[in-house]
């Protein structure tokens, strides 16, 4: 039988939809603007590292300051695995509004309270538990939008999912290429972190609760751990979606994240360079995210997973091997490889939510996605004790080669409903 090709519409002007048209608008508004502050939140500690660490730790050798970047990260990452699963059940327990809500408003909170930091404990402290907000928050927004949405635009929609993080990381990455931050004004940075609590009052007064979620918990209330890990199947999908994401995760926060950091090393860098390849990196990233859920569904998603392992490996082994001077050359594939190796985070909201049924879809996801940070987090440490950044790219993009074999394990979603 020839495979229905699956329909990539635009967003629609009605919907029969419980909610109404105006209410998936709002639910797709309030999830994008949470998910492009979580970009802005990821991107805004190794903007204030250095002011901060030297503010902090006068007398620290480069190699202190260097140690506590690192440790900082791998709270944030652990802090974001933590998340994934406390928000995740949360959501599957007591709805993904209310849960989106608690989680935005820990992220916000908890980063603006950087502004009191006395201490680099007290900064890990902070990144550890604002991590735990946003890590809950990506599975909340994607099991939302997606149960409230058409099957037809989850396509499109996904890319919106992935490109959406990208922006808030470029507007970052866009304020520390034409603002010089220093000890007299990391703190006040920071405070732009606290921005996206305005959006808990919004979310909890105004966006509606995904009708799926709610005709799932007629039969009973969910036990997502209990339901997850007690069904075979389900058991061994989950852990599937680990080693897919995990890919992703360690490619993205082990090689592509030093990017920046590695372009502040380079021969005839600026002042802005850094800044300048972060945005550029964040820029390839919103095209790829955009463009790997629209391939997913033109091919299907194991091929589409495959293809994009494939792209990042060759990209990274390029950009990290035979580039070592700041120079337009380096720039362009640094767009390119931000835009491969990013395409993956609009791929996996369209595939993780056809994995799962409603009653543990949050609970699954928040798992799936962020388990690979717990790694990633243990490499960002052990990364502190050599700062060659081409030799830590070159061996960590290694990882695509095991996303090219697992993702043939995987059940093939294209063209099929959301497990219910």
């Amino acid at each position: 039988m020839t495979p229905t090709r699956e329909p990539v519409a635009v967003l629609p002007y009605s919907s029969p939809e419980p909610g109404g048209n105006n209410g998936k608008w709002l639910v797709l508004f309030a999830a994008f603007l949470g998910w492009m502050f979580d970009g802005l939140e990821m991107g805004i500690f190794p903007q204030i590292s250095r002011p901060a660490m030297s503010e902090l730790l006068p007398r620290a050798t480069e190699g202190d300051i260097a140690w506590w970047n690192q440790f900082i990260a791998a709270m944030f990452l652990w802090g974001a695995a933590v998340g994934g699963l406390l928000f995740g059940w949360l959501g599957d327990r007591i709805g993904r509004v209310k849960a989106m809500s608690i989680s935005i408003l820990i992220y916000s909170l908890f980063t603006g309270l950087l502004y009191f930091a006395a201490s680099p404990h007290y900064i890990a402290g902070m990144r550890f538990v604002a991590a735990i907000g946003m890590g809950g928050e990506w599975a909340l927004g994607v099991a939302l939008v997606m149960e409230v949405w058409d099957a037809k635009h989850r396509p499109f929609l996904a890319g919106l999912i992935g490109a959406a993080s990208n922006v808030g990381f470029v507007m970052i990455s866009a304020l520390a290429a034409f603002i010089k931050i220093d000890q007299s004004n990391w703190r006040y940075i920071v405070l732009a972190g606290a921005a996206p609590a305005l959006l808990t009052f919004i979310i909890q007064i105004f966006v509606p609760e995904s009708h799926k979620w709610k005709e799932s918990q007629k039969v009973a209330p969910s036990k997502p751990i209990q339901e997850l890990f007690a069904n075979p199947t389900l058991l061994i999908t989950t852990l599937l979606a680990i080693c897919f994401a995990s890919v992703a995760l360690l490619g993205t926060w082990g090689a592509v994240q030093n990017v920046p950091p590695w372009t502040g090393k380079m021969a005839h860098r600026t002042a802005s360079s850094s800044g300048i390849a972060g945005i550029v990196l964040g820029l390839g990233a919103i095209v790829g995210c955009l463009a790997a859920p629209l391939i997913a569904a033109a091919l299907n998603r194991r091929i589409a997973y495959f293809l994009l392992c494939l792209g990042s490996l060759i990209s990274c082994q390029v950009l990290f091997r035979y580039f070592d001077d700041y120079t337009s050359g380096f720039l362009v594939m640094t767009f390119i490889v931000g835009g491969v190796t990013a395409a993956f985070y609009g791929w996996l909201p369209l595939y993780l939510p056809e994995l799962f049924p409603t009653r543990v879809r949050a609970t699954a996801q928040g798992v799936a996605f962020n388990f690979g940070r717990i790694a990633a987090g243990i490499g960002a440490i052990t990364g502190a004790l050599g700062k060659n950044f081409a030799q830590i790219g070159i061996y960590v993009s290694l990882i695509y080669i095991v996303g090219m074999a697992i993702i043939w394990l995987a059940p093939e979603t294209r063209g099929k409903p959301l497990p219910e």
